[in-house]
Protein backbone atom coordinates (compact mmCIF):
# COMPACT_ATOMS: atom_id res chain seq x y z
CA UNK A 1 0.00 0.00 0.00
CA UNK A 2 2.86 2.35 0.73
CA UNK A 3 4.41 2.35 -2.79
CA UNK A 4 0.97 2.73 -4.39
CA UNK A 5 0.17 5.76 -2.22
CA UNK A 6 3.56 7.28 -2.96
CA UNK A 7 3.02 6.79 -6.72
CA UNK A 8 -0.42 8.43 -6.48
CA UNK A 9 1.02 11.37 -4.55
CA UNK A 10 3.85 11.76 -7.09
CA UNK A 11 1.39 11.66 -10.01
CA UNK A 12 -0.76 14.32 -8.32
CA UNK A 13 2.27 16.59 -7.77
CA UNK A 14 3.40 16.15 -11.36
CA UNK A 15 -0.09 17.03 -12.64
CA UNK A 16 -0.08 20.19 -10.55
CA UNK A 17 3.40 21.05 -11.81
CA UNK A 18 2.47 20.54 -15.44
CA UNK A 19 -0.79 22.53 -15.26
CA UNK A 20 0.03 25.11 -12.63
CA UNK A 21 1.07 28.76 -13.05
CA UNK A 22 4.77 27.84 -13.35
CA UNK A 23 4.07 25.62 -16.35
CA UNK A 24 2.05 28.37 -18.00
CA UNK A 25 4.92 30.80 -17.49
CA UNK A 26 7.31 28.31 -19.06
CA UNK A 27 4.94 27.79 -21.99
CA UNK A 28 5.00 31.55 -22.58
CA UNK A 29 8.55 31.10 -23.89
CA UNK A 30 7.62 28.31 -26.29
CA UNK A 31 6.81 30.70 -29.18
CA UNK A 32 10.11 32.47 -28.54
CA UNK A 33 12.04 29.24 -29.05
CA UNK A 34 9.99 28.19 -32.06
CA UNK A 35 10.30 31.53 -33.86
CA UNK A 36 13.99 31.85 -33.06
CA UNK A 37 14.66 28.41 -34.52
CA UNK A 38 12.55 29.17 -37.58
CA UNK A 39 13.95 32.62 -38.39
CA UNK A 40 17.48 32.04 -37.10
CA UNK A 41 17.70 28.66 -38.77
CA UNK A 42 16.32 30.04 -42.04
CA UNK A 43 18.70 32.96 -42.30
CA UNK A 44 21.60 30.81 -41.06
CA UNK A 45 20.87 28.31 -43.82
CA UNK A 46 20.77 31.13 -46.39
CA UNK A 47 24.16 32.39 -45.18
CA UNK A 48 25.58 28.88 -45.45
CA UNK A 49 24.21 28.43 -48.98
CA UNK A 50 25.65 31.81 -49.97
CA UNK A 51 29.10 30.88 -48.67
CA UNK A 52 29.05 27.54 -50.48
CA UNK A 53 27.74 29.27 -53.62
CA UNK A 54 30.62 31.76 -53.52
CA UNK A 55 33.10 28.92 -53.31
CA UNK A 56 31.47 26.92 -56.11
CA UNK A 57 31.44 29.94 -58.44
CA UNK A 58 35.16 30.55 -57.95
CA UNK A 59 34.89 33.47 -55.52
CA UNK A 60 36.67 33.79 -52.20
CA UNK A 61 34.04 32.41 -49.82
CA UNK A 62 35.96 33.66 -46.78
CA UNK A 63 36.29 37.25 -48.00
CA UNK A 64 34.18 40.40 -47.73
CA UNK A 65 31.43 39.02 -50.01
CA UNK A 66 30.16 37.04 -47.00
CA UNK A 67 28.71 40.28 -45.71
CA UNK A 68 26.04 40.29 -48.43
CA UNK A 69 24.34 37.32 -46.76
CA UNK A 70 25.14 38.39 -43.20
CA UNK A 71 23.16 41.60 -43.75
CA UNK A 72 20.01 39.46 -43.87
CA UNK A 73 20.39 38.59 -40.17
CA UNK A 74 19.07 41.94 -38.81
CA UNK A 75 16.00 41.58 -41.02
CA UNK A 76 15.40 38.06 -39.68
CA UNK A 77 15.79 39.32 -36.10
CA UNK A 78 13.22 42.09 -36.54
CA UNK A 79 10.90 39.72 -38.44
CA UNK A 80 11.02 37.22 -35.56
CA UNK A 81 10.13 39.97 -33.09
CA UNK A 82 7.23 41.08 -35.27
CA UNK A 83 6.03 37.47 -35.67
CA UNK A 84 6.14 36.98 -31.89
CA UNK A 85 3.95 40.02 -31.34
CA UNK A 86 1.42 38.73 -33.88
CA UNK A 87 1.44 35.21 -32.44
CA UNK A 88 0.72 36.22 -28.83
CA UNK A 89 -2.04 38.72 -29.67
CA UNK A 90 -4.16 39.94 -27.98
CA UNK A 91 -1.57 39.64 -25.20
CA UNK A 92 1.67 41.62 -25.36
CA UNK A 93 5.03 39.85 -25.64
CA UNK A 94 6.73 42.23 -23.24
CA UNK A 95 10.29 43.47 -23.40
CA UNK A 96 11.88 40.25 -22.10
CA UNK A 97 10.36 37.95 -24.70
CA UNK A 98 10.76 40.48 -27.52
CA UNK A 99 14.46 40.88 -26.74
CA UNK A 100 14.76 37.14 -26.09
CA UNK A 101 13.45 36.10 -29.49
CA UNK A 102 15.77 38.59 -31.19
CA UNK A 103 18.82 37.46 -29.24
CA UNK A 104 18.06 33.76 -29.70
CA UNK A 105 17.45 34.25 -33.43
CA UNK A 106 20.82 35.97 -33.65
CA UNK A 107 22.65 33.21 -31.78
CA UNK A 108 21.10 30.46 -33.95
CA UNK A 109 21.94 32.35 -37.15
CA UNK A 110 25.49 33.13 -35.99
CA UNK A 111 26.14 29.51 -35.04
CA UNK A 112 24.91 28.22 -38.41
CA UNK A 113 26.88 30.84 -40.37
CA UNK A 114 30.08 30.14 -38.46
CA UNK A 115 29.50 26.41 -38.79
CA UNK A 116 29.16 26.83 -42.56
CA UNK A 117 32.44 28.74 -42.73
CA UNK A 118 34.19 26.12 -40.61
CA UNK A 119 32.71 23.24 -42.60
CA UNK A 120 33.65 24.79 -45.93
CA UNK A 121 37.16 25.48 -44.65
CA UNK A 122 37.53 21.84 -43.67
CA UNK A 123 36.14 20.60 -46.99
CA UNK A 124 37.94 23.08 -49.27
CA UNK A 125 41.23 22.68 -47.43
CA UNK A 126 44.47 24.61 -47.63
CA UNK A 127 44.17 25.86 -51.25
CA UNK A 128 41.07 27.92 -50.39
CA UNK A 129 42.74 29.31 -47.25
CA UNK A 130 45.91 30.16 -49.17
CA UNK A 131 43.83 32.06 -51.71
CA UNK A 132 42.09 33.97 -48.92
CA UNK A 133 45.41 34.85 -47.27
CA UNK A 134 46.77 36.13 -50.60
CA UNK A 135 43.68 38.30 -51.05
CA UNK A 136 44.06 39.75 -47.55
CA UNK A 137 47.72 40.56 -48.21
CA UNK A 138 46.79 42.28 -51.47
CA UNK A 139 44.04 44.32 -49.81
CA UNK A 140 46.34 45.39 -46.98
CA UNK A 141 49.10 46.36 -49.39
CA UNK A 142 46.66 48.44 -51.48
CA UNK A 143 45.38 50.19 -48.36
CA UNK A 144 48.93 50.99 -47.24
CA UNK A 145 49.70 52.36 -50.69
CA UNK A 146 46.58 54.56 -50.70
CA UNK A 147 47.26 55.82 -47.17
CA UNK A 148 50.85 56.90 -47.84
CA UNK A 149 50.28 58.24 -51.39
CA UNK A 150 53.82 57.28 -52.39
CA UNK A 151 54.71 56.18 -55.89
CA UNK A 152 57.14 53.48 -54.74
CA UNK A 153 55.38 50.22 -53.82
CA UNK A 154 55.23 49.43 -50.12
CA UNK A 155 55.74 45.91 -48.85
CA UNK A 156 54.10 44.26 -45.88
CA UNK A 157 56.35 43.80 -42.88
CA UNK A 158 57.43 40.29 -41.89
CA UNK A 159 55.23 40.56 -38.80
CA UNK A 160 52.17 41.41 -40.92
CA UNK A 161 52.92 38.53 -43.27
CA UNK A 162 53.26 36.16 -40.32
CA UNK A 163 49.87 37.25 -38.95
CA UNK A 164 48.24 36.69 -42.35
CA UNK A 165 49.97 33.32 -42.78
CA UNK A 166 48.70 32.24 -39.35
CA UNK A 167 45.00 32.63 -40.23
CA UNK A 168 43.17 29.35 -39.67
CA UNK A 169 39.68 28.03 -40.37
CA UNK A 170 38.86 28.47 -36.69
CA UNK A 171 39.84 32.16 -36.88
CA UNK A 172 37.59 32.67 -39.89
CA UNK A 173 34.65 30.89 -38.26
CA UNK A 174 35.08 32.88 -35.03
CA UNK A 175 35.26 36.18 -36.94
CA UNK A 176 32.11 35.22 -38.84
CA UNK A 177 30.30 34.30 -35.61
CA UNK A 178 31.26 37.60 -33.98
CA UNK A 179 30.19 39.66 -37.01
CA UNK A 180 26.78 38.01 -37.28
CA UNK A 181 26.27 38.20 -33.51
CA UNK A 182 27.08 41.91 -33.46
CA UNK A 183 24.82 42.67 -36.44
CA UNK A 184 21.89 40.78 -34.95
CA UNK A 185 22.20 42.11 -31.41
CA UNK A 186 22.51 45.72 -32.56
CA UNK A 187 19.14 45.44 -34.31
CA UNK A 188 17.59 43.24 -31.63
CA UNK A 189 17.49 46.01 -29.04
CA UNK A 190 15.46 48.64 -30.94
CA UNK A 191 13.28 45.91 -32.47
CA UNK A 192 12.56 44.46 -29.02
CA UNK A 193 11.63 47.87 -27.65
CA UNK A 194 9.36 48.61 -30.61
CA UNK A 195 7.60 45.23 -30.72
CA UNK A 196 7.24 44.73 -26.95
CA UNK A 197 3.60 45.85 -27.04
Amino acid sequence: MGPYLAALLLAHCMTDTLTGPTALATDAWKPVRQLALRFGGGVGLLCGLWIVGLHLTGNNAFGPKQLLAELLVPFAVVASQWALRRRVQPAKPGLGRALGVGALTTVVAAALCAGSVWGLGQAAGEPALARHRAEIAEIMQTQMQDATKKSSPLQLTPKQRAVIAGITVNDLALANFQTVLLLGLVFSLPGGIFFRE
